[in-house]
């Protein structure tokens, strides 16, 4: 069954359920949009569904920043009250308040 609806917004922090690495959603897509490559390089017994929200995060762990495309399955909500500290972060949202971030561009 097709799930419409994302659970995370824009400028939520999220983190991996099972990798250590958090970041901050700056889109989503309504159910898997990336290559089949991409999909097929998962292991199978880990593939998570398509039909489900995905997250592009701009993520970070201990050593290092980039972005990651995450099902929703995988993700958990980050209560910490700590800023994600992606280099790429203020070129998209606003300054860090209340446990996110606001959106710092016009959406069409």
């Amino acid at each position: 069954m097709l799930k419409t609806r994302a659970k995370y917004h824009l400028g939520q922090i999220v983190r991996h359920r099972k990798h250590p690495f958090r970041g901050v959603v700056f889109d989503v897509d309504a159910m898997f949009n990336n290559s089949e490559e991409w999909y097929e390089a998962i292991p199978e017994d880990s593939r998570p569904s398509k039909d489900q929200p995905f997250y592009h995060l701009l993520a970070e762990n201990d050593q290092s920043y980039y972005v990651a495309y995450v099902s929703e399955q995988n993700l958990i909500a980050d209560y910490s009250g700590e800023p994600v500290t992606h280099p790429d972060v203020p070129e998209l949202f606003g300054d860090f308040e209340d446990g996110h971030y606001p959106l710092d561009f016009q959406l069409n």
